[in-house]
């Protein structure tokens, strides 16, 4: 064990393994054992139980510290502690309150040898219940103790790490779905034995590395295998209900006698198969089919920047609403992500956290088994009243390893998250490092760049890095024209021109680069507004050379006479921010472009598109491209506006807060004069050249329904990108389902 800990990167976790190696407890140290346990949105966060005198109980969070949660963590085999919940966070416990006024100076090996009142001395309630969350780390080389002498089926499974060992035939395949499973426990890996093992425990295994279900695989192989092979044992069973998000949430199993290579000799090691699901599959025919069709799911993820996380939304009468966190958990999240085609979830998020929605909420007080095939098949409650956006519910899933970071690199940045992108390819037969070309580099190829190295989201895409000094063996560029939609898992899978590259620049100075975040903003058009604003108006063409100099008329106004009219579909605009950071520029300072007609700075040349569409989506209008100065026009309660037009200041949007733009603005219209009577679309698309980087560009769109008579205009069904099915969305607007907003 010693020798193991030597290795370990840092002093801190060095001195953690010294400590959990040295098992001599002074004397009369109380044995206890401690388990995490209550309504967890995490697997190592939780309720603190201890058993004590053959009886489970609470802690007392009174004097309660992080020193103390620090102590709870690292017993349990977590390098440390990040944060502890006082008032029963984690609901309430049963039983005896084991302690009370406990404190620790974090140095202690155990939750026992703190000071305290002694054990059952409490005057507490269980509202007072106190609940830790642990860093994910486990300490290396940590070994699991028992001190209980019986009940040893109440305790959690508490190991180091878990792994497939996959058999040589398949240890090429990507992802790796099946082969031994193995604990690492005491620093070494060792296998179960099968005698207890049941598909409820694969289930569980399955959905920790990420895949959707479980699947029978070829025994004979392994039986064979097993013969030639030396095996180690731990040295307990494994006992899961199915509805667990991790094997560390399962309860140990009975006690595996240790017979050396007699041990387990009826039986053999656990092996564990398991189904991909389609988008990690070796071939689509192999993977996990959803539990509804898949051209239409019940339930999406928006708003992640990862895949396998994001805002839960689900369909119901044909539109997207959102779910509320009241009583949301790890159960109803798992529900939800091996719906998806994913593994288990990794964290049940609460509070909006991966954005707000907009439109209806659907859901409240979601209750799963575990075991459903849709979130839809759960228990809720259908008043959502009381529920606003700020309750958003999101997940965060357990996704196979790919492999998709050994290929990627960013080089030569100030820190982990920026630098020149460097990709690696096969080249004459062996593997080389080398830049991708920066031409037509933009902001949606960066994401992909950014969610392949699981660095976020792309705060900017750089077509000059001279500035970066990457590795010199890696400047040769081995992509180019590169064009990626932004669903892409990795750069590779994106449109690119293959071996036969076309870059005049040259890589370099000119290779392409990326800054990634873990936050973006993400701006949505209130449909309401649009529809309840919308009107005609006809103005003198005198009135208008302003707006005319600007572009804002249809090219007929060049040949109209100053006494002529203008016909113009005027609205308002309100646009909101319901990302993680605020919506800013590119643009610097000295770049914005004094506008005449509005009277101040414009920040972006190109901030929105105005439309008006026929049917089948050809324009038949001569929209225009807006330009605007961004600023925090209203804010929701207790949110202050930082953004601000006048006097040359600061432009943006910040989170929870929106622009309006008044319909009587000068060029807040669509010239409509050569427009005939007919019915039509009227279409607004904000950041258009995705110039600047958000969570989700498909609500960036709004259409509308529109009538004209020649003098009247009604406007009606306004609602903004994938608010709706795909079959409400092609009833209301034939003609466009294959005509959707392209990239640039």
């Amino acid at each position: 064990m010693p020798v193991l800990c030597c290795f370990a990167a840092l002093l801190s976790v060095w001195a953690l393994c010294q400590a959990q190696s040295d098992t001599q407890l002074p004397p009369g140290t109380p044995a206890i054992q401690l388990r995490l346990a209550g309504d967890k949105r995490k697997h190592y966060e939780g309720r603190v139980e201890v058993y004590y005198s053959g009886e489970w109980g609470t802690v007392c969070d009174d004097d309660f510290s992080i020193q103390a949660a620090s102590v709870v963590c690292r017993e349990l085999g977590y390098v440390e502690a990040v944060s502890w919940s006082p008032s029963s966070k984690y609901g309430r416990g049963e039983g005896r309150i084991w302690l009370d006024n406990v404190h620790c100076t974090g140095q202690e090996s155990t939750l026992a040898q703190c000071q305290s009142n002694g054990f059952g001395v409490s005057d507490c309630k269980h509202s007072e219940d106190v609940g830790v969350v642990c860093s994910q780390r486990r300490i290396p080389g940590f070994k699991f103790i028992s001190t209980l002498t019986n009940n040893i089926e109440s305790l959690n499974v508490q190991v180091e790490d878990v792994r497939f060992r996959a058999i040589y035939s398949q240890r090429k395949r990507i992802p790796i779905s099946e082969g031994y499973l193995e604990v690492k426990d005491g620093g070494k890996w060792r296998q179960i034995c099968d005698a207890e093992w049941t598909d409820m425990n694969s289930r569980v295994v399955c959905g920790m590395f990420g895949f959707p279900g479980e699947k029978g695989y070829n025994t004979k192989v392994y039986k064979l295998l097993a013969k030639r092979r030396k095996k180690n044992y731990w040295g307990f069973g494994v006992n899961c209900t199915g509805n667990e998000a991790s094997l560390h949430e399962c309860k140990l199993g009975h006690q595996v006698e240790l017979k050396g290579n007699l041990t387990c000799e009826k039986n053999l090691p656990v092996v564990v198969s398991c189904v991909p699901g389609r988008a990690f599959a070796p071939s689509h025919a192999l993977g996990f089919s959803k539990a509804y069709r898949v051209e239409q799911p019940l339930v999406r993820l928006r708003g992640g920047a990862n895949i396998g996380e994001g805002r839960v939304e689900v369909l119901k009468n044909g539109e997207w609403g959102t779910v509320c966190d009241d009583s949301w958990n790890l159960k109803a999240a798992t529900v939800v992500c091996r719906e998806l085609g994913f593994g288990s979830a990794k964290e049940a998020l609460s509070g909006g956290r991966l954005g707000q929605g907009m439109g209806p909420v659907h859901m409240n007080e979601v209750q799963c088994s575990g075991f459903e095939k849709s979130l839809t098949e759960c228990r809720f409650n259908r008043n959502s009243l009381g529920c606003s956006h700020e309750e958003d519910a999101a997940v965060r899933c357990h996704v196979p390893d790919m492999g998709f970071k050994k290929r990627l690199r960013l080089s030569g940045g100030r820190n982990p998250s920026e630098g020149r992108v460097e990709v690696l390819v096969e080249k004459n037969g062996s593997l080389v490092w080398g830049t991708v070309c920066s031409e037509s580099w933009g902001t949606i190829e960066a994401g992909v760049v950014c969610r392949q190295l699981g660095l976020g989201f792309a705060s900017n895409a750089f077509q000059e890095t001279w500035y970066w000094h990457g590795d010199g063996s890696a400047d040769d560029v081995v992509m180019s024209g590169v064009r990626c939609s932004g669903t892409e898992l990795t750069l590779n899978q994106c449109l690119h021109h293959g071996k036969h590259l076309q870059c005049p620049k040259g890589g370099g100075r000119f290779a392409a680069g990326v800054s990634c975040s873990e936050t973006a903003p993400d701006l949505v058009l209130n449909a309401q507004v649009v529809e309840h604003t919308t009107y005609l108006e006809d103005r003198p063409m005198y009135v208008l050379q302003c707006a005319h100099e600007e572009n804002c008329l249809s090219s007929s106004a060049a040949t109209a006479t100053q006494a002529s009219y203008r016909r113009l579909l005027r609205f308002s605009s309100q646009i909101h921010n319901n990302g993680q950071s605020d919506f800013r520029p590119r643009a610097a300072h000295h770049s914005w472009i004094w506008h005449e007609c509005h009277r101040h700075y414009h920040s972006m040349e190109v901030f929105t598109h105005y439309d008006l569409l026929s049917l089948n989506g050809t324009k038949v209008a001569e929209g225009h491209k807006a330009s605007f100065c961004l600023e925090d026009t209203q804010c929701e309660e207790g949110i202050e506006k930082r953004y601000e037009c006048a006097n040359f200041g600061q432009q943006g949007i910040t989170v929870g807060c929106w622009d309006t733009y008044r319909h009587d603005i000068d060029c807040q219209w669509i010239d409509v004069t050569d427009v005939m009577p007919g019915d039509y679309i009227f279409q607004v698309v904000i950041n258009p050249n995705y110039e600047v980087a958000e969570s989700d560009y498909t609500n960036n769109v709004l259409k509308c329904r529109c009538r004209y008579d020649g003098h009247r205009i009604w406007t009606y069904n306004c609602h903004i990108g994938g608010s709706m099915s795909s079959e409400s969305e092609e009833s209301s607007f034939p003609g466009l389902v294959n005509n959707q907003l392209g990239h640039r």
